[in-house]
């Protein structure tokens, strides 16, 4: 057995040629641990000190057993030895050096990116990633942890399918690999031949009768098994009750979409749960070396199948491999197995009952939402966004504003008029307007209008009434006054009617006529000459008294002609708010512009839950289309399951 020292630099230092009781014990994704003495006056004991390391390798079989760290020491001094005892822990324990300091979220990343990123925090880079055999996408959160270990080993938790963890200490820098163990069996242990002795542990508090069945979804969203199972969410196994009294769980597999298929394998989990696992202890010789066959090579992790007359035959994992002193006792070896391999027919090698995924990797899920809007807008009348944060929310991650300022924009151009005639308006009285005297208007002579003769009838009459009847004398000159009249008596007899002339008179007249007639006048064609002349229009002015119009205005309508307007000028800055605090950002456009700093919170400086408003004022009128996107880390709480 050599056990090599190497100091902090990895510097190989001293080869402890002395050291004995060397044991080490390895657990299925645990640290290993390892421990040897020294006498306490051997002069190595100065080279190994805390935090130096430990290489140990069984010269026997050529095995490399691993790289351990040297933590605490204990010097013992008696009667019957004088020893210092050295403990190690696997190099892995390098990971606890390292911290994340303040709060650590990756949201719908692979596998191997989460390894690596909490691996980039290695205060020195001891490690890094090899094989990562598994790519699921899952949100984690970590917050001020001490050490780099428990998120580490926390990235595998939420699968629902078994893994192990591998060191490769034989480079630099270490290799780490997360893999997906092999489900054959690969080594034996019989009774008669490398078996000394095996114990078997019933323990009663993993007994599981009755499944809560959960599958794809996030909190009362999630898929159950209700519809297909007569309106019952879970199934149990009546005898497992009757012998051990009710023993629920809530199983959670993501994998399922179908009810059937989620139904079906709680039924096959319930099936392997309702009696108790036994645990077997088991202590066998490593006959290996001598044999130098495979499958008598117990090593951790590995299926290995146990046959024994009176307990049956039974195939199981490996989970623990000790070895108390490899130089003293180099054949013996204890063995702990346990988590049966799952049958085929199950569908899921959920052994270790990975259904608790919710407790490791997040309570809830990251959630991304986009607001958009558009607006016409100026100075005093901003582009408004309203959103709300829900009570739910556990962190926000991200949220960015990605705006751009164009021209305003109007969908009608103008007015089309009514066409209606306004017959007056209203004018106030005592306005007098003044026209100038002397002003001539004239007409041309020489212009005659014609008139044809024809028979002219009165209406009828009733009563004494008198009658004046004239004939022009076409003997007398143009606008002479000798006209020659006839008096006349006229009297009506039927539909008759007679005149009677006495003569010549200056007035003529009727005499007294009575009843009801008419009278026919019979006028030759003539006609009637205007001579030229002019009219003298004095200086005068014209009053209006106080007085009123009324205004006439029938119903009507102004339809408007549709099309789109623009402003022909863009604004030169524009001003955000954010709940009312300005964001010192003033230009036309912007993408991604980080917004968190500005939203209101409560007096711990923690933002706040429920209604955020958010204004961008342009100086002149603008027309602002604008996104926002919020990223943040929600819990599945709440709500009711229709």
């Amino acid at each position: 057995m050599t056990v090599k020292i190497l100091d902090k630099q990895m510097r190989p230092s001293a080869y402890l040629q002395n050291a004995f009781d060397i044991g080490y014990e390895k657990g299925v994704n645990e640290i290993w641990s390892a421990h040897f003495n020294l006498p306490l006056n051997d002069p190595k004991n100065e080279y190994c000190q805390p935090f130096h390391f430990a290489e140990i390798t069984d010269d026997r079989t050529g095995e490399y057993i691993g790289l351990f760290r040297i933590e605490p020491s204990l010097a013992k001094k008696d009667e019957s030895s004088q020893k210092i005892e050295y403990r190690l822990y696997h190099v892995a324990i390098t990971l606890l050096d390292g911290v994340l300091f303040d709060y650590h979220q990756t949201d719908n990343q692979t596998t191997r990116y989460n390894i690596e990123y909490i691996l980039s925090h290695q205060i020195t880079p001891h490690f890094v990633l090899g094989d990562c055999e598994f790519t699921r996408y899952f949100s984690y959160k970590f917050e001020d942890e001490n050490g780099l270990l428990g998120p580490l080993f926390s990235i595998p938790e939420p699968f629902d399918e078994e893994y192990i963890w591998e060191y490769d200490t034989t480079s630099y820098p270490w290799k780490i690999h997360l893999r997906k163990p092999s489900n054959e069996v690969t080594c034996e242990i019989r009774y008669g031949n490398n078996l000394i002795g095996i114990e078997r542990e019933y323990d009663p508090e993993v007994i599981v009768n009755r499944i809560y069945a959960k599958g794809y979804g996030e909190g009362i969203n999630s898929l159950r098994i209700d519809s297909v199972n007569n309106g019952v969410p879970y199934v149990e196994d009546a005898e497992s009750i009757q012998k051990y009294g009710l023993r629920p769980y809530i199983w959670v597999d993501k994998r399922f979409e179908k009810a059937e298929s989620l139904k079906a394998n709680a039924l096959a989990l319930l099936k392997k749960w309702k009696d108790p696992i036994p645990t077997y202890r088991i202590s066998a010789a490593d006959i290996s070396s001598l044999t130098n066959a495979d499958k008598h090579r117990l090593k951790e992790g590995r299926i290995v199948r146990v046959i024994d007359d009176e307990l049956g035959t039974f195939e199981q994992r490996i989970m623990l491999e000790k070895k108390p002193d490899i130089v003293g006792q180099p054949g013996d070896i204890r063995l702990e197995i346990g988590n049966v391999t799952e049958d085929i027919a199950t569908q899921t090698n959920d052994l270790q009952r990975r259904q608790k995924i919710n407790e490791t990797y997040s309570q809830g899920a990251t959630n991304l939402s986009t607001h958009d809007f558009e607006d016409n807008a100026d100075a005093n009348h901003p582009a408004v966004l309203k959103f709300n944060l829900p009570d739910e929310m556990v962190r926000i991650n991200k949220l960015y504003l990605t705006f751009e300022t164009d021209y305003f924009r109007a969908y009608s151009k103008s007015a089309k008029a009514g066409g209606q005639v306004v017959k007056s308006t209203s004018a106030g009285g005592g306005q007098t307007t003044s026209a100038g005297g002397g002003q001539t208007t004239s007409s041309g002579g020489g212009q005659t209008t014609s008139s044809g003769g024809g028979t002219v009838t009165t209406t009828s009459g009733g009563g004494d009434h008198d009658h004046v009847v004239f004939k022009w004398n076409s003997e007398s000159p143009v606008g002479s006054p000798n006209l020659r009249g006839y008096r006349s008596k006229l009297w009506a007899t039927g539909d008759e009617v007679n005149v009677n002339i006495e003569g010549p008179t200056a007035d003529l007249k009727t005499f007294s006529a009575s009843g009801s007639h008419t009278h026919t006048l019979n006028l030759s064609s003539h006609t009637h000459t205007v001579a030229a002349h002019t009219h003298q229009v004095s200086d005068h002015t014209h009053t209006v008294s106080p007085h009123t119009h009324d205004i006439e205005l029938e119903p009507h309508t102004h339809p408007l002609e549709y099309g789109i307007y623009k402003h022909n000028t863009l604004p030169t800055k524009v001003t955000i708010k954010v709940d009312g605090q300005t964001v010192p950002y003033t230009a036309l456009s912007a993408d991604n512009l980080d917004l968190i700093p500005y939203l209101a919170k409560d007096s711990q400086g923690n933002i706040l839950r429920g209604a955020h408003r958010i204004e961008i004022s342009p100086n002149d009128l603008a027309r602002i289309s604008a996104q926002v996107m919020v990223q943040f880390f929600i819990q599945s709480r709440g709500g009711t399951r229709v």
